[in-house]
């Protein structure tokens, strides 16, 4: 399939192949002939599939007709990274039509968003506190609104934005179009999803979890080792770019900044910095002025960064959810990537997760020439022995040395190579 097969305006096609798009990604191929219909949708697919531009191509083609400088389309995110990353795209897809977008989030003056307003725009992308904080003041007026677009809506109900959700549709019209996007399904978004949209379709990509293009392995390490191991890891094991994820801000900042003093190329990512920071931030890694982005999760579904080969956990993530979406950050659009995660006994029940959505048990690898001191890798387990899940040959045989939770020795190589070699490691 390709896009000319949409049948979209001449001016959105030309787009599509000014920004490099060849053929339409599965969630592509099932939900833009849906949205051109006019209808409801609730998508679900995984992260790095396509999903944004599977409702801006038609939204697009809709705005190419109709009245102009007046909001018509409100997409709403969860951060201020996915809604600048949306506004891009849709400048890019829209470039060659006088369709225009802005952008509304916190963190930044009000007065310039306002002013953008006020000159007109079709589109509108916005992250929920700042959207109601216009909608207080009058600042922007939704009564006009065709489409609305609830992206990423499952991290919206994570991080508590549900409540602002019903309050902005509240001030929608109630006839429009409404588009439902997400990785997961809580039981919370699953009912608001049942209450807004009218006779959805429902367009699914396979299951929700971790891409089958990204390879996973965990580490096993006492908390007071882990920068030491992260240290040891980066040296022996050839990366490219790498997206390491901590829980807190603070710990984000100073892992940068320590990497940094050891030459790496690293910038931190997280909260406490402003929208400008961040923004430089994303753009250094991108453009590959940074090799290494230490961020908290508000990165984990804002970067569109196609060349991640390496995504580090470097603590554990709350959710399995969460996990999903960080690991989502590499082997996008079918390419290949790798998922490290450090663990201690203490993550044990998040590994048993994990491991249940994948369906497999990930192996367990270590660092040669390390010195864990008393601790011993090898002795790590999520698992009851007794029930411990049968290992699979691909992450039985994946990689370099012995695998401590396989029985066979056996150094035949897995099927599936990875995305880059792994020399100097052990299994554990």
């Amino acid at each position: 399939m390709n896009f000319e097969q949409f049948s979209l305006d001449r001016r959105i096609g030309a787009a599509i192949k000014t920004v490099g798009y060849t053929t339409p990604t599965p969630i592509q191929q099932q939900a833009i002939p849906v949205v051109l219909q006019g209808r409801d949708v609730l998508g679900l697919a995984q992260t790095g599939t396509g999903k944004t531009a599977a409702f801006l191509l038609p939204i697009l083609q809709r705005l190419t007709r109709g009245p102009l400088r007046r909001v018509r389309v409100l997409i709403v995110a969860p951060t201020r990274e996915l809604a600048e990353q949306i506004r891009q795209m849709s400048v890019d897809l829209g470039q060659n039509t006088k369709v225009h977008s802005v952008s509304i989030y916190g963190g930044v003056g009000k007065g310039p968003q306002v002013a953008a307003l006020q000159r007109g725009a079709e589109i509108v992308v916005a992250c929920p506190g700042r959207l109601l904080d216009l909608l207080g003041d009058g600042s922007i007026n939704l009564s006009h609104v065709e489409v609305l677009v609830l992206d990423e809506a499952d991290r919206m109900c994570d991080m508590g934005f549900l409540p602002d959700i019903r309050r902005i549709i509240k001030r929608l019209p109630a006839r429009r179009q409404t588009l439902f996007f997400g990785a997961t399904m809580p039981d919370d978004i699953r009912a608001l999803a049942d209450n807004i949209l009218d006779n959805p379709t429902t367009v699914q990509i396979g299951v929700i979890a971790p891409a089958k293009t990204v390879s996973h392995a965990l580490y096993p390490v006492p908390h007071n080792l882990k920068k030491k191991l992260l240290l040891a890891l980066l040296s022996q094991t050839r990366m490219g770019r790498v997206l390491i994820f901590t829980r807190t801000k603070y710990r984000a900042r100073n892992l940068a900044r320590d990497l940094a003093k050891r030459r790496y190329r690293a910038s931190a990512l997280q909260g406490n910095m402003s929208q400008n920071q961040r923004q430089r931030a994303i753009d250094g890694f991108r453009n590959g002025k940074y090799d290494i982005l230490v961020a908290t999760d508000v990165a984990a579904r804002g970067i569109d960064v196609t060349q991640i080969t390496h995504v580090i956990n470097f603590d554990i993530p709350d959710t399995v959810d969460a996990y999903t979406h960080r690991i989502g950050r590499t082997g996008r659009v079918d390419q290949t990537g790798e998922a490290y995660t450090f663990v201690a006994e203490a993550d044990s029940q998040m590994v048993r997760a994990i491991e249940k959505v994948l369906g497999a048990q990930i192996e367990r690898r270590r660092v040669s020439n390390f010195d864990y001191g008393d601790f011993k890798p090898e002795g790590y387990s999520s698992q009851r022995r007794s029930n411990q899940p049968r290992q699979t040959q691909s992450n039985r045989q994946r990689g370099q040395g012995r695998s401590y939770t396989a029985r066979s020795k056996s150094s035949a190589r897995s099927r599936r190579k990875p995305a880059q070699p792994h020399p100097n490691k052990q299994r554990v």
